[in-house]
């Protein structure tokens, strides 16, 4: 894969951080933002292209992780709910 411009590294970046905050739980959000923010602060000096292509890569397959958790966080929030509400009946 050819080297990524800063564009792309920016948007992924931005694509991460607007999916880790879709997550219900308070620990898991904060936790998910804090890696993200970490993982982009430590490699900002990353000028070897082929380092690069690997870590955009790794950050592409964690969005893609985030975005499932995040699906079935809600689901099993959605569920919880409509089990509690049952039982208040």
């Amino acid at each position: 894969m050819a080297s990524c411009s800063r564009t792309q590294v920016i948007s992924l970046y931005r694509m991460l951080m607007k999916e880790c905050k879709k997550f219900p739980s308070y620990n898991y959000r904060t936790y998910a933002l804090r890696r993200v923010k970490d993982g982009f602060r430590e490699n900002i000096q990353v000028d070897n292209p082929k380092t690069l292509d690997m870590l955009i890569n790794q950050a592409r397959e964690n969005l893609a992780v985030i975005k499932r958790q995040v699906s079935i966080g809600h689901l099993y929030s959605a569920q919880r709910t409509v089990v509690e509400r049952e039982h208040h009946l």
